[in-house]
């Protein structure tokens, strides 16, 4: 599991793969598979109508409850009558690439949503070329430089901070990370995934060296506090997914904040209750995920539409109040009324992209209560290139040292 903490019992590159259309609608379809902005697609009219007519979109690797993605993917889904097929939502980043690189057409997801540290070598086929698609969204000024690829082929969407998310029946409850040497959390501790393949289990590793001596530049004493975990029998090797919470694998588990909500409402519906504590001996506020359209997207124009709806950033209609007189409307006057993907993914309690520009238009809604970082407490932001070098001191030591 790459991303987070659900609560819950339950290649060489060819050309893109066209949806079927008629003679008349072939050229403004190749049009659209090829297009780099909205304006190249023919404007929202015409890209929701390209949409419908394709009438699914294959997404990879998106839990509902990570970042209020349930939102997102039942709006889209009702405003639009587009299916969304969402492939292995407990999966890793590495597991979205592997799939462009190998799975049959059929099976080919339009979109990916991955940590920024695979969007190197990694997200390249065997001829060196990348696996994504330039395209650039409506609102792409709005969007750090710092944070997205100059020509389009990925771009940041939204980023969090690490948390503690422990079940109420842990005593004592833990506050700092350094709390999770204790005894009593024998067989309790969790990790969502493996560092080396899962993002917010490599950011967890990264905030452990914060709080045990490393730096944004040294990451191997969160590596050697895991170690010795693992050692002492607190850490276990079960992923932080919601079977495995359920069946009581693990109570404790470094998570990422924008969990929080979607986790404690899923906890409460199997009668458990939840806790989320950012930790008082490491703030960290991890570089953003990062989105890409597929270069070989089997929907092309479902694909630019569910980038365009991502960082939109209306304020307007949700999956409960969209009508179906809303879904008559013409394609851009309907895309105008509804809630865009960055105010959802605020309501989530993540940082959406374009958070700072929205504050200063006046565009950003309020965000849930009770996830944000302390105020006064000293936070740590590391740059890609720090991360990049983390990342590469994780993989190569992570295994041994952890065996």
């Amino acid at each position: 599991m790459r991303k987070h903490l659900i609560v819950g019992v339950a290649v060489a590159l060819s050309a893109a793969v066209l949806p079927s259309v008629t003679a008349s609608s072939a050229n403004a379809a190749s049009a659209i598979c090829t297009a780099p902005n909205l304006q190249a697609a023919g404007g929202m009219d015409a890209l929701v109508k390209a949409a419908k007519a394709e009438k699914q979109l294959n997404i990879i690797t998106v839990p509902r409850d990570w970042a209020n993605y349930g939102e997102a993917i039942d709006a889209f889904q009702k405003a639009f009558g587009i299916k969304i097929n969402d492939d292995n939502p407990d999966g890793s980043s590495a597991y979205e690439l592997q799939t462009i690189k190998t799975a049959p057409a059929s099976k080919q997801p339009d979109v990916v949503d991955i940590g920024i540290t695979h969007t190197g070598a990694e997200a390249q086929d065997s001829l060196g070329r990348s696996l994504f698609t330039p395209y650039k969204v409506a609102n792409w000024k709005d969007i750090s430089t710092d944070w997205k690829d100059a020509n389009g082929l990925w771009y940041g969407d939204y980023s969090g901070s690490i948390s503690i998310a422990y079940d109420s029946t842990v005593s004592p409850a833990p506050t700092k990370i350094a709390d999770l040497t204790n005894p009593a959390y024998k067989g309790m501790v969790a990790l969502g995934g493996d560092p080396t393949a899962a993002t917010e289990a490599f950011t967890s590793v990264f905030a452990a060296a914060l709080a045990n001596g490393g730096s944004l530049t040294n990451v191997q004493p969160g590596i050697d506090f895991f170690a010795a975990l693992k050692k002492s029998g607190n850490f276990v090797s079960v992923p932080a997914t919601g079977a495995n919470y359920a069946s009581g694998a693990y109570k404790i588990a470094l998570s990422w904040s924008y969990n929080g909500p979607g986790a404690i409402a899923s906890a409460a519906g199997i009668g458990k209750t939840l806790k989320y504590v950012t930790p008082s001996d490491a703030a960290l506020i991890a570089p953003p995920y990062v989105q890409a359209i597929n270069a070989k997207a089997p929907h092309c124009a479902a694909a630019r539409l569910w980038e365009e709806f991502l960082y939109s950033q209306n304020k307007g209609l949700t999956s409960k109040t969209i009508t179906t007189a809303d879904t008559k409307l013409s394609g851009s006057a309907l895309f105008a009324k509804l809630q865009g993907g960055q105010n959802i993914w605020a309501l989530g309690a993540a940082h959406p992209i374009m958070e700072a520009a929205m504050k200063t238009k006046g565009t950003l809604v309020t965000p849930p209560a009770g996830f944000e970082i302390p105020k006064g407490q000293k936070t740590y932001s590391p740059s890609f290139d720090q991360v990049v070098a983390a990342r590469d001191v994780v993989n190569k030591n992570w295994a041994t040292a952890t065996a």
